[in-house]
């Protein structure tokens, strides 16, 4: 009988890849939804921000309360590289305890631990150069997420990731087009490239515009005959973004114009107190003069410093640059960073200014959605939707999966069977959120 592999990956795209590294490592296991039977349970936790520490504690906890006697259960990522020591100590049911660094060693650590019978920790800090793996893609046959780095050389007052992932570590350029024509050849069509701060992709190098090779790398591959269809970038940072890679973007047949900025603030006040660089309005410019183009941000609500003013400057901002996806967070004090010693807002004024800018923002993403209905688009269609069984999902071919939202497709025009691939679809109505369409023809 097989053994059973019960898998949790919380947290970002980043620790997905680095999840579906350790399916692959681990394939003679057969996967299982259920914990309860599971031999084998790997929590990848996120250490981001207080939240995610609180729900990575929370499921590993919910693991030892309901797994089987035997079970061997692994604490890995993030949570697991910055608090080792505590875990061990806190926990010390957990079998395993790996960081960020050893994902791609899960096999040989889970053989040592059923060698050896002691908890196994194993953090390889500051070691974690993205290596060439093989991996098993979860929850898409036509989409993959490409790593192009670990670690960040940024210096945000607020952000505790390069305490515990290091300074940037890019991978080659060839082994990130390797992965990108392997996968392609396995029949996936679209990618996403994601890190910590992509625009510095290989400035480690000495190469300053980085993702101007890849993107060339990646057009040399759909020229040479592989079949590669669509591309996004994830994560651009402002000051290591350049004019260059703009209009290289705008120019890609294969990347869209899909322009991922976490800008974090527009008062200059408080980028200065963010540690961040507040030059970003030409770059924005120059995005929104770019066809189709699609731009997602990001904003913290309430670091240390943000007055009334640098609040009502921010939403005064959104109301003037109509963004197509916003992110609001509201601060988060991080143990060991600049920001947790400066003078904290109170909750109570956070959650008021969240609520206000957000109540700004709904406004102009719906009308944003209703100004969809009658428009024809290439959407990618990913099977059938998990909203029910009538209807299948999909996406606007510029929409990064899971986080700009889905379409769902209730109606056909076309007498073919409708199949995992890229289509042409008609936005026929919107229902609260939801956006319904129809699949007109092939793209």
């Amino acid at each position: 009988m097989s053994k059973k592999l019960h898998l949790i990956s919380l947290g970002c795209t980043k620790n997905l890849v680095d999840s579906e590294v350790m399916l692959e490592k681990l394939k003679d296991y057969e996967n299982t939804q259920s914990l309860s039977e599971a031999d084998l349970i790997i929590i990848n936790t996120c250490g981001f921000i207080e939240a995610a520490k609180k729900e990575s504690i929370g499921e590993i906890l919910n693991a030892l309360e309901n797994k089987k006697e035997n079970a061997l259960l692994i604490a890995s990522g993030c949570l697991s590289e910055r608090y080792a020591k505590e875990l061990k100590e806190e926990i010390p049911q957990i079998d395993i305890i790996t960081g960020v660094g050893d994902y791609d060693k899960i096999d040989k650590l889970i053989q040592e631990r059923k060698q050896s019978g002691k908890t196994i920790v194993s953090n390889q800090k500051g070691t974690f150069l993205i290596q060439d793996n093989e991996r098993i893609i979860s929850n898409s046959t036509i989409h993959a997420y490409i790593k192009l780095s670990e670690g960040c050389n940024q210096k945000c007052s607020f952000c505790a990731i390069p305490s515990f992932k290091g300074k940037l570590h890019s991978r080659t350029l060839d082994s990130a087009l390797k992965e990108v024509k392997n996968l392609a050849l396995k029949g996936f069509r679209d990618f996403t490239f994601i890190s910590q701060d992509s625009s510095s992709y290989l400035r480690d190098y000495g190469i300053k515009d980085g993702l101007v090779d890849l993107i060339e790398g990646v057009e040399n591959l759909a020229n040479e005959g592989i079949a590669i269809k669509s591309a996004r970038i994830l994560y651009l940072y402002p000051a290591t973004t350049s004019t260059k890679l703009i209009q290289k973007i705008t120019k890609s047949p294969i990347f869209h114009n899909y322009f991922d900025m976490p800008l974090q603030h527009s008062s200059k006040k408080v980028l200065q107190q963010m540690g961040r660089n507040g030059e970003f309005i030409n770059l924005l410019k120059l995005m929104q003069k770019a066809p189709n183009n699609f731009i997602r941000t990001s904003f913290i609500i309430g670091h240390p410093g943000e007055e009334e003013e640098d609040f009502k400057e921010l939403c005064n901002f959104i109301n003037t640059f109509n963004f197509d996806r916003i992110n609001f967070f509201s601060f988060s004090s991080e143990e060991g960073t600049k920001s947790a010693t400066m003078e904290q807002i109170p909750q109570k004024i956070k959650n008021s200014r969240l609520k206000q800018i957000n109540t700004i923002f709904q406004k102009q993403y719906r009308q944003n959605l209703k100004n969809l209905v009658g428009r024809e688009i290439i959407a990618i269609l990913e099977g059938i939707s998990e909203e029910s069984e009538y209807f299948y999902k999909a996406r606007d071919m510029r929409f990064a999966p899971e986080i700009d939202g889905e379409i769902l497709i209730n109606d056909k025009t076309i007498e073919e069977s409708l199949e995992v691939g890229f289509y042409r679809v008609r936005i026929t109505e919107i229902l609260g959120d939801t956006i319904l369409g129809c699949v007109i023809g092939k793209a």
